[in-house]
């Protein structure tokens, strides 16, 4: 699985530097909701989990909020840097694989954001590692709030099975969830929300779950 997963980033890299706004540059519907979240619960300091091209980092600054963003893609990186100078609120961006212990300490932040980062090929084991690792690095009472596709996408079962939920296709592997994976992954936490959400034109069938750190 690490070589599908290494292969998937070295593609998107090669992506990245021909279409540097694939996404486009407006904040995701999430990302929106995240925000929200964290200004009702007070949380300043944020962790941003697969930034890619910036756009829902960029867009967390701008409400004040003091971000750390990871990322596979030195590129992607290196853009949110020069994207972000000027900014309401502070940015950190950090090249990191998330099948590494984060390197943050203890209870370093209130808040935890990532767009469909959990559903690139990530094996079950190293995301219930990555969210153990979540849970380590938000404080008591910490928010999170992170979106999958599930397994009512359209894509879902399509192309090459690689194992466990995820499918390839494209060149690019996606891990599906159920909300019994959702349920499953959540341990330490309170389940405050598995929320489906659409995005896009096929459009992609979304989870949008929201958790608090017990």
């Amino acid at each position: 699985m690490k070589e599908i997963e290494d292969n998937q980033h070295r593609q998107w890299e090669s992506v990245f530097a021909e279409e540097p706004d694939l996404y486009g540059t407006e904040a995701s519907g999430p990302a929106r909701n995240a925000a929200s979240l964290f200004a009702g619960a007070r949380a300043v300091r944020i962790l941003e989990l697969g930034g890619g091209q910036g756009r829902d980092t960029l867009y967390l600054a701008r409400q004040g909020f003091s971000v750390t963003v990871l990322d596979y893609s030195e590129r992607g990186i290196t853009a949110i840097r020069e994207k972000a100078k000027g900014l309401p609120g502070p940015v950190t961006a950090l090249h990191h694989d998330v099948r590494r212990p984060l390197p943050f300490a203890d209870g370093s932040f209130d808040g935890c954001f990532s767009h469909m980062l959990y559903c690139m090929a990530l094996t079950t084991a190293e995301l219930a590692e990555l969210s153990r690792e979540v849970r380590r690095v938000l404080r008591t009472g910490g928010y999170q709030l992170f979106t999958v596709r599930n397994t009512d996408d359209p894509h879902y079962g399509l192309g090459i099975h690689r194992g466990e939920e995820i499918y390839e296709t494209g060149g690019f592997a996606v891990h599906f969830f159920s909300r019994a994976k959702v349920v499953q992954l959540a341990e330490g936490f309170d389940i405050l929300g598995i929320d489906e959400v659409e995005e896009g034109e096929l459009p992609r069938k979304l989870f949008q779950v929201t958790l608090r750190k017990a």
